[in-house]
C-alpha cells in the first residue's frame, strides 16, 4: 500500500482537476476573455450622436427602418448631427470611420421620414461596397480600418 502522503496527493490532484473542469467557461465566454475582435457582443448597433429634435427624428426613423429591413445586420454605425444656423442640420452616417451618407435637412421636420428612408437604402449599399472591398483588399502595411 502506498504511503498516506501519496494517497492524499493523488486525491487532491483528482479533486483539483475535477473542480477546474467544472469551472471551465464555455467557448463564447472564453472568446470574449481573450479579446478576439470577431466576438464583439455589441455588433449591429445604430449609435445616436444627434443634438436637436430634428436630428432625433431622423435617427429614430432611420433606426426603425434599418431594424425592420435588416434585423440580422451586424454592422455598427453612428448617426451624427451638426446643427447650423444657415442650413438647418447637417446629418451624416458613419461606418468604420467612413461617411456612408451625408445630408443637410432644413428646420422643417416634414422631410425627415422621407429622407431617412432614402438614407437606409444608400447606407446599406455603401456598407456592402465597403465590406466587399475589405474582403478583397489586403495590405500587410495597413490594418483593415486604415484602408
Amino acid at each position: 500500500m502506498p504511503p498516506l502522503s501519496l494517497q492524499i496527493g493523488v486525491i487532491t490532484l483528482t479533486l483539483a482537476s475535477a473542480m477546474a473542469a467544472a469551472q471551465e467557461p464555455d467557448a463564447s465566454k472564453s472568446a470574449l476573455d481573450q479579446g478576439r475582435i470577431n466576438s464583439d457582443p455589441l455588433r449591429g448597433l445604430v449609435i445616436n450622436r444627434t443634438i436637436t429634435v430634428l436630428g432625433w427624428d431622423f435617427y429614430q426613423n432611420f433606426s426603425q427602418i434599418w431594424q425592420a429591413l435588416y434585423p440580422d445586420a451586424q454592422d455598427t454605425m453612428t448617426v451624427i448631427e451638426r446643427p447650423t444656423a444657415q442650413f438647418g442640420s447637417e446629418i451624416w452616417v458613419s461606418y468604420l470611420d467612413q461617411t456612408v451618407f451625408h445630408i443637410f435637412l432644413s428646420p422643417a421636420r416634414s422631410r425627415v421620414q422621407e429622407e431617412s428612408k432614402k438614407a437606409v437604402a444608400i447606407v446599406y449599399e455603401n456598407i456592402s461596397i465597403i465590406n466587399v472591398q475589405r474582403k478583397f483588399t489586403q495590405d500587410s502595411d495597413l490594418g483593415p480600418e486604415e484602408m
